[in-house]
């Protein structure tokens, strides 16, 4: 006889306007056995916004408890309980807590659901104006300015468009990397408040962008970075890397703007192409000049 498990239903809310909420977000509310709420305050807000009452018994479930409320709800599933998750906005596990259940009740062989709701990165895809048969999801970056200047290098030369969720006290100084990393003309898009009353979604290059926010910016924060152009010909060629930046640095040009100017036309990293006029020089019997060479 095949055991008896319950179910994990994983439920998208609203990521601004209430109505947005899905109709089986109301039937899980009032069905479910346990529900696990990121902030159980907002959660009895959502509920009397949706004029339903849970039935079930209602437990925290956010990233200070998370480790510990697991084993919890995974007994209870085990004991034939419909568990339903949700967080403070769009769908759990989504940079938000949740993956740590779903690979405790998968690994238990717990049926795990779920209900479609809201997304704030679809929903900034789809506004940005920017291509969207090929994107991905970068979640938060780095909250040191290092680590973040280096998560963003990896991503340099990715062709598929970039999402991002940022704090809005952040925003101005991640724009600002963004452009030293991706091109200042790199196009994006800063999706502030999305289905909320006072929404905003505010395009253009990178630098104009984090110039806007350095004015301030509050509200929920997406943002949306056209991906890397694909290189011309040759582009990604050492010796054509670096006899571009030679093309530059005669015109005028300080090595660590030429660097920065062709790795953003050939939609590579300026490590790439730092390295690239490195090896030159080297074959040539030569050093890059001190202070000049750092990209």
């Amino acid at each position: 006889m095949d055991r008896v498990t319950g179910t994990l239903v994983l439920a998208g809310t609203p990521i601004g306007d209430t109505r947005d909420a899905p109709p089986r977000l109301v039937a899980e509310l009032a069905e479910a056995d346990v529900v696990a709420a990121e902030d159980t305050r907002r959660l009895r807000r959502l509920a009397q916004a949706l004029d339903v009452r849970p039935a079930g018994r209602v437990v925290s479930y956010f990233e200070g408890n998370e480790a510990a409320r697991t084993p919890e709800l995974v007994e209870a599933l085990a004991g034939g309980a419909r568990v339903l998750l949700v967080t403070d906005a769009g769908m759990p596990s989504v940079s938000d807590p949740g993956f740590r259940l779903v690979a405790a009740a998968v690994e238990r062989g717990i049926k795990v659901t779920a209900v479609p709701g809201p997304s704030a990165v679809l929903t900034a895809v789809a506004l940005s104006g920017l291509p969207v048969d090929r994107f991905c999801f970068e979640g938060f970056l780095p909250r040191k300015a290092g680590e973040r200047l280096g998560r963003l290098r990896e991503v340099a030369a990715e062709r598929r468009t970039l999402v991002y969720f940022e704090a809005p006290h952040r925003l101005a100084g991640t724009l600002a990397a963004m452009a030293e990393v991706f091109g200042a003309d790199r196009r994006g898009a800063v999706c502030r408040e999305l289905t909320k009353t006072y929404e905003e979604v505010r395009r253009g290059p990178l630098e104009e962008l984090a110039a806007w926010a350095a004015e301030g910016v509050r509200g929920e924060i997406t943002v949306v970075v056209e991906g890397a152009a694909e290189p011309g010909p040759g582009a990604a060629d050492p010796a054509e890397l670096a006899r571009r930046v030679a093309v530059r640095e005669e015109a005028g040009e300080r090595r660590k703007e030429a660097i920065a100017a062709v790795a953003q036309e050939a939609g590579l990293p300026k490590r790439e192409v730092f390295d690239a006029v490195v090896a030159a020089k080297n074959a040539a019997g030569t050093e890059p000049r001190e202070g000049k060479g750092k990209a």
